[in-house]
């Protein structure tokens, strides 16, 4: 674990809408940074969570982090990282993913949603940088990207991969823009099926920290794999597999009322403590933003 700074601010919770004009809907983007009005226990969805909310941003400027969500997920399964960010000096925005979420899941495993959501990711910072509350204390030119599972894929193809549809599927290369505002490239547990194709990372070309699950059974190893072979320049990629960690261990800790054998979220590999890691996890990444 690394020594970074200390704890220097407070996090502010704030929610913005953002149009997302490919599938004509409205998305939420739940947003923490830092502030100097003291923290509160806040309901958020199911979860209590110590922020200032809607409190004004401190008058600064920071870095912008995106979270992008796994399918059929939802922000708030990172919310403790985003704060602890956010406490560092960073301006978080999570986008809960159109007909993707654990609202809506409609478009799970469709070719219209490898397409949407790295369109979501460049309309979240549009939405961000051009918003009256935040464009003054967002520096646009440090702007990175956290990408957990199919936010693992959203990442990538938003920053210079070409996904295509899976082998069993109707043979389709997915036009994507890349996304250059986006400097790093931070991947847990990621999902990258869609990257297997001989120059699919080709373009891929950002510094990347990349978080493997040593006992994952959702994307296990090989999917790192497509990205560590294929791309031009591996000594970009920090790859660090995380020893007993399951694929769900890069979320933040469930309540003991909501943890279940039934809800595979809230579950690790025996032995594993979430909490343990989750204080490692929040270094490494803020060392690696920091670089």
């Amino acid at each position: 674990m690394k020594n970074d700074k200390p704890q220097q601010h407070y996090a502010g919770y704030k929610r913005l809408t953002i149009m997302d004009d490919y599938l004509d809907v409205t998305f939420p983007v739940m947003m923490m940074y830092p502030t100097d009005i003291p923290e509160q226990a806040e309901t958020i969805g199911p979860y209590k969570v110590n922020v200032a909310k809607n409190a004004p941003p401190k008058d600064d400027t920071y870095p912008l982090v995106l979270i992008s969500h796994g399918t059929g997920g939802t922000p708030l399964v990172y919310r403790t990282l985003a704060r602890h960010l956010a406490q560092n000096g960073f301006v978080v925005a999570m986008p809960e993913h159109p007909f993707n979420n654990v609202h809506d899941n409609q478009l799970e495993n469709t070719t219209k949603l490898l397409k949407s959501r790295p369109r979501n990711i460049t309309q979240t910072i549009d939405g961000v940088v051009g918003d009256a509350f935040f464009k003054s204390h967002v520096d646009g030119n440090d702007i990175s990207i956290i990408g957990h599972s199919m936010g693992g894929y959203t990442a990538v193809a938003a920053t210079g991969g070409t996904p295509s549809t899976l082998p069993w599927e109707t043979p389709e290369t997915i036009e994507v823009d890349v996304e250059e505002r986006i400097k790093r490239v931070i991947l847990l547990a990621p999902a990258l099926g869609w990257f297997m194709k001989e120059g699919a990372v080709d373009e891929f070309s950002l510094p990347t920290l990349m978080m493997t699950g040593e006992k994952d059974t959702i994307t296990p190893h090989f999917h790192a794999g497509f990205l560590l072979n294929g791309v031009r320049n591996p000594g970009l990629i920090d790859h660090k597999v995380i020893h007993n960690a399951g694929h769900f261990s890069f979320l933040s800790p469930f309540p003991e009322e909501i943890k279940d054998p039934s809800f595979p979220p809230s579950q690790d590999p025996e032995g594993f403590d979430r909490e343990l890691f989750r204080r490692e996890l929040e270094s490494d990444i803020v060392h690696f933003l920091r670089q």
